[in-house]
């Protein structure tokens, strides 16, 4: 983590006790792995009722697609990395989550939650501060989020409207 956003562990508490939404607590967590011989690089996991929903690493990027040889890939997220706007991106790097999690720490709710980055819209909508309200709006804008944080999108809006 860099020093801007403190340790793993200050940012999962942070996370996952001070931000996170009551009826959420206990249902989503975040992990971060960091293997012998990865550059300093890391796996930042988010899973929901203990599954896997999202993983952020150079290696998901890389190998997208299964089936990829394994030098295209490596060849592709390189030519890709520094090219494609976060926004038009599916799959997302360690840099990608520190990113965007440095910007919804810095960002009122109100930003965070219309930003232009998906992932800082995924930490946004799980947010404590994001009240019935603004779910209610938000309900009929889950088709036009990716299809990846739309079930992020729906657990977060039954969880408070449709208790």
């Amino acid at each position: 983590m860099s020093k801007i956003l403190g340790s793993w562990s200050g940012m999962r508490k942070y996370l996952e006790q001070e931000m996170l939404a009551d009826s959420l607590k206990g249902r989503i967590t975040y992990s971060c792995t960091t293997y012998p011989n990865m550059d300093n690089c890391k796996i930042f996991e988010i899973r929901i009722d203990g599954k896997t929903f999202k993983r952020f690493s150079w290696e998901t990027v890389a190998f997208r697609n299964k089936g990829t040889d394994k030098q295209d890939a490596w060849r592709n997220f390189w030519q890709e990395k520094g090219s494609v706007p976060v926004e038009e991106k599916t799959e997302y790097d360690d840099e990608d989550f520190c990113e965007a999690l440095k910007l919804y720490r810095e960002l009122p709710i109100e930003s965070s939650i219309c930003h232009t980055n998906p992932v800082v819209r995924m930490f946004a909508v799980s947010d404590r501060r994001i009240g019935k309200r603004t779910l209610e709006k938000l309900e009929s804008k889950v088709d036009l989020q990716p299809e990846w944080l739309q079930k992020l999108y729906v657990i977060r809006i039954n969880s408070e409207i449709c208790k």
